[in-house]
């Protein structure tokens, strides 16, 4: 079975294009997601987290997220210290998951497989590529947030074109190229990988 990554910068449309997979029938794993329920339920993350940003991480055992935004937001050693603490449960979470499929190929949707160094255990990397001022609007548009915040969000991802130089593969959603043909074709292309015959 073939190991595929998805990503791009912040707004490319990476879950949009995963979700086309999706309906073909092919697993995806958000990694996004799964970061915020692994964070929710696996108990030993939960310490880990509260020994390291206090007791007011959780209240009533749910996460406070507001608080934990508000402590990572602007410092860097903080955020540094969240992502030690959360990127290796779930790498291990999606390797595991990754482990009981069994459709020909299964994908990973994450913004940071080069930045956490899981791009490693993957056959291939797509890249989604969308121009910056679509991805702005987008993200400001889905959280309702200003621009100047989607621009400090963006500043804290590696460029998008040295992501998409790692990337194998390019999907381009700029609202004028159609996603779904490039995705077909995609998909026709690992399924013969896995079935040559």
């Amino acid at each position: 079975m073939l190991k595929i990554g998805i990503t791009g910068g912040i707004g490319s449309g990476k879950s949009t294009v995963a979700k086309v997979f999706e309906t073909l029938g092919i697993p995806v794993y958000y990694a996004d997601a799964a970061a915020k329920r692994l964070m929710t339920e696996n108990e030993e993350l939960k310490q880990a987290l509260t020994e390291a940003f206090g007791p007011e991480t959780y209240i009533n055992g749910q996460l406070n997220r507001t608080f934990l935004s508000a402590r990572v937001f602007n410092n860097e050693a903080a955020l540094k210290q969240l992502n030690a603490l959360v990127h290796p449960v779930v790498i291990k979470d999606g390797t595991d998951w990754m482990g009981r499929q069994t459709s020909p190929y299964a994908i990973k949707e994450a913004a940071l497989f080069f930045e956490t160094g899981s791009a490693a255990g993957l056959d291939f990397v797509i890249g989604v590529s969308a121009p910056e001022a679509v991805r702005i609007g987008r993200v400001m548009n889905r959280d309702g947030i200003s621009r100047s915040e989607v621009l400090a969000r963006m500043q804290k991802q590696i460029k998008e074109e040295i992501k998409l130089r790692l990337c194998d593969f390019i999907i381009t959603n700029n609202e004028q190229e159609m996603v779904i043909p490039q995705v077909l074709g995609l998909h026709q292309h690992f399924l013969q990988k896995t079935n040559p015959f």
